[in-house]
């Protein structure tokens, strides 16, 4: 359904070029739930704006490919973009939805809004629209006569996600749709999702960006790890959490807490990510990465597939299971050049 290869957006600055996104690629199947993760910073937020053509005018984005649906996306329009693209094919649930919304216009209206931009649908129907897509997500249909600050913070979301489903899209790109919430307003949420999927007459793909790894675990297919601009590993969701390879990973996983292991230690990437002004020629993780070896700094690491659908960007991979023996030690990554 949607394809990204070599995807790069590099912003001019008087300091320099910063490389937000480069060299990305992935894709995304039909009816698949795609998660990326990745620090704050890693370049999730970028290759949203540049999925949605909402990148400012210092931004350069090239790709190899970016296509949806075998349309080539770049050669499009700005008019053919957002009478047949944006909204009716990808749709976007942002982190915020305090901001997303106008604070002082009705929820519903909104929505009905949306329907009508790109639709003939009269009002009626359009109304008739936005409560069944309100039942869908959770909220009564009475709650569109509300403005947003009438409604709670998980009740906003639930309202935007209603508002991506408007035109029955093909994609959903849905940025850190739990951010703020508690942890039961999370679940609610998130069970939403699902039985929406489920009970769709079309299918729904959905590319779900977070920083929240148990929330890529549980609603993924398969997950990419975003780290500094560029591709750290992506493969199935299950194979990713039981056979990793990328010490990044190893490292973001060390970092949450399971339910198998309560009194295991939680172990943090000791240093900060890369300053993305200028050329980084070798790995952008080396220099917190305790595996690192002199090669490291020198080579970019290709996008290495270890196993069928499973992508690396590492040199080492050979040395995998000494990297996984050796991870879930803490004086391991106290030993990496960050923390010395």
């Amino acid at each position: 359904m949607l394809t990204i290869k070599n995807l790069k957006t590099h912003y001019a600055t008087q300091k320099g070029t910063v490389k937000a996104v480069d060299g990305v690629s992935f894709g995304i199947a039909e009816n698949e739930v795609f998660g990326l993760a990745g620090e704050s910073g890693c370049g999730k937020s970028t290759l949203i704006r540049t999925l949605m053509r909402l990148t400012p005018d210092s931004a350069k984005t090239t790709a190899d490919e970016l296509s949806f649906k075998g349309r080539d996306l770049p050669t499009l329009s700005e008019k053919v973009y957002r009478e047949e693209i944006l909204w009716q094919e990808i749709s976007l649930v942002i982190q915020s939805a305090m901001n997303a919304l106008n604070p002082v216009y009705r929820v519903g209206d909104q929505i009905i809004e949306a329907i009508q931009a790109h639709t003939d649908m009269g009002n009626a129907e359009a109304a008739d629209r936005v409560a069944k897509l309100f039942d869908a997500v959770g909220l009564q249909a009475g709650l569109m006569k509300n403005y947003p600050h009438e409604l709670s913070g998980g009740m906003r979301q639930r309202a935007m996600i209603a508002m991506s489903l408007a035109l029955s899209p093909g994609l959903i790109i849905m940025d850190e749709p739990t951010t703020g919430l508690d942890v039961l307003v999370q679940e609610r949420i998130l069970r939403n999702i699902k039985e929406i999927r489920r009970a769709s007459e079309t299918s729904i793909s959905i590319l779900l960006i977070t920083h929240d790894i148990s929330v890529i675990a549980e609603m993924s297919d398969r997950i990419g790890i975003m780290y500094a601009g560029r591709m750290m590993e992506r493969a199935d969701a299950m194979e990713l959490f039981h056979d990793t390879y990328h010490p990044y990973t190893l490292g973001l996983k060390n970092a949450f807490p399971s339910i198998k292991a309560m009194d295991r230690e939680l172990i943090s990437i000791p240093g900060s990510p890369p300053n993305l002004i200028g050329d980084i020629p070798g790995c952008v993780f080396a220099e917190r990465c305790p595996f690192a070896i002199p090669e490291c700094d020198e080579t970019r690491p290709p996008d290495l597939e270890v196993k069928p659908g499973h992508f690396v960007a590492c040199i080492r991979t050979e040395h995998v299971e000494d990297f996984r023996q050796r991870a879930g030690d803490k004086r391991t990554w106290q030993s990496s050049r960050s923390a010395n």
